[in-house]
């Protein structure tokens, strides 16, 4: 996929072919990984670093993968990504059938509105890439203020599906939440 930073193709800058408002600032976005092995240092978190990685490339500031356990901490932190103003946060994992997980649960009190297209087509790019579990991600899209959400599958697989799902939509989704106008092709 062009521009994507798994592709190996260089990725395409933020605000390219965006119409409509553009802050001068850089964008900024927040990684969230719902894992409870993780946060309890059992092992490393493997798939918030590949999409923290891949935001960078297309341009926007991001800090190191917030890593919390899941449940109510996953609510926590986003409520504080979005509260930051972040332009975009991306949740990693939780999103299964497990008892504990419980990340679209946490996620959708705080969206205003959903944007469902965004999950179905994650889920769809994983059937596609062979990956038939990929029907049971119950993740969520949608935007909370001015702040895009999407739930993203915690294998590392899921997360690059993800990211080349996201790579043409981001810039223009987040141009249209900051009230810009569609664009004429």
């Amino acid at each position: 996929m062009r521009g994507s930073p798994t592709s190996g193709s260089p990725p395409s800058p933020v605000g390219a072919r965006a119409t409509g408002p553009r802050r001068n600032a850089v964008r900024t976005a927040v990684v969230i990984t719902a894992s409870t092995r993780a946060a309890a240092c059992v092992y490393d978190d493997r798939s918030g670093p590949i999409a923290a990685q891949a935001l960078r490339q297309w341009g926007f500031h991001v800090d190191e993968p917030v890593v919390v356990a899941d449940g109510p901490a996953v609510g926590e932190a986003l409520r504080a990504a979005i509260s930051s103003g972040a332009d975009l946060v991306l949740t990693t994992g939780g999103t299964g059938l497990s008892p504990t997980d419980s990340t679209p649960e946490q996620t959708s009190p705080l969206l205003d509105r959903q944007v469902p297209g965004i999950p179905e087509a994650l889920r769809a790019a994983g059937v596609a890439n062979g990956v038939a579990g990929a029907i049971l991600s119950r993740g969520l899209a949608g935007v909370a203020g001015r702040t895009l959400v999407v739930n993203l599958p915690g294998s590392t697989g899921g997360v690059r599906d993800a990211i080349d799902v996201l790579c043409p939509v981001v810039e223009h989704a987040l141009d249209q939440i900051a009230g810009g106008d569609h664009r004429r092709e």
